[in-house]
């Protein structure tokens, strides 16, 4: 189905645009196979009734006074948002990019939504490593032994174990696989 708009909006990602008040303007391919709402649905309809969003705990996010419409209107930069929207199934985890773009007269708004897994998502705040740890996870993700890794970055083994202490808690992770793993998920390491 082509995409509605009085110009309309291309990307690859999901991707819609609405105007100063919240009505969706564009809605893209991507849109309507990530949600399951075609563009004849959403286009002329608010963001926050097609989307539905909220976040993990379960508060409502999308809505009329929505604070990350009113901070990009008002030209805030506003971080990447992850969010539990409605689809044909129930909810779909999300991320959300919210960008603000000048078209002539009108300011347009843009959110791109990129699908992610639950299983990869951090809970809680965003995971904050020291360089030095950063640099212990990149050698324990290369299979590299804590002595061969204290010798490496000229410390203790005892200082290696304190950071792999650290990264397993930043992580919230139980074991070194684990921790690996969601910093792979994440593209903190490759």
């Amino acid at each position: 189905m082509p995409e509605r708009s009085v110009q309309a909006v291309r990307s690859g990602d999901a991707l819609f645009a609405f105007d100063a008040d919240l009505t969706v303007v564009s809605w893209n391919q991507a849109a309507e196979e990530l949600t399951g709402v075609s563009a004849d649905d959403a286009v002329g309809r608010y963001c926050w009734e097609v989307l539905g969003g909220h976040d993990e705990r379960g508060n409502l996010v999308c809505h009329r006074g929505c604070s990350t419409a009113r901070l990009t209107r008002e030209r805030w930069p506003v971080s990447r948002q992850e969010l539990l929207i409605k689809d044909r199934d129930g909810k779909r985890p999300v991320e959300i990019s919210t960008i603000a773009v000048d078209e002539g007269d009108r300011s347009l708004f843009l959110h791109v939504m990129v699908p992610r897994s639950e299983s990869v998502s951090p809970r809680g705040p965003p995971i904050l490593l020291t360089t030095r740890q950063q640099q212990v996870l990149g050698l324990l993700a290369e299979g590299t032994p804590a002595k061969v890794i204290a010798a490496r970055l000229r410390i203790t083994e005892a200082t290696v174990r304190n950071h792999v202490r650290a990264i397993l808690v930043g992580f919230r992770s139980h074991s070194q696989l684990e921790a690996i793993a969601k910093a792979r998920g994440l593209n903190m390491i490759n």
